[in-house]
């Protein structure tokens, strides 16, 4: 993914706010985060960037690191 493509982090419904917080201790306390992700416009992008660049920890498109994992599962059984 090219520098042009991050313009969307800017308009991300989590810029500006505590990063920590898209990093619980522990998944199960990640539903501020994922209430959050659920209102904004690039959720999408932000997961596929997660998705793309394998990120292993913290809360990216709404999806917590368990759900990326099983995503990039399902896509690979689907290619």
């Amino acid at each position: 993914m090219s520098i042009a493509d991050m313009t969307w982090r800017s308009k991300g419904a989590c810029h500006g706010l505590d990063a920590e917080m898209f990093y619980p201790d522990n998944e199960d306390h990640a539903d501020f985060a994922i209430s959050v992700c659920e209102q904004c416009q690039v959720r999408i992008s932000c997961l596929n960037y997660a998705l793309d660049n394998r990120e292993h920890q913290g809360i990216w498109g709404g999806a917590t690191a368990r759900e990326r994992r099983r995503i990039l599962r399902q896509r690979r059984q689907s290619a």
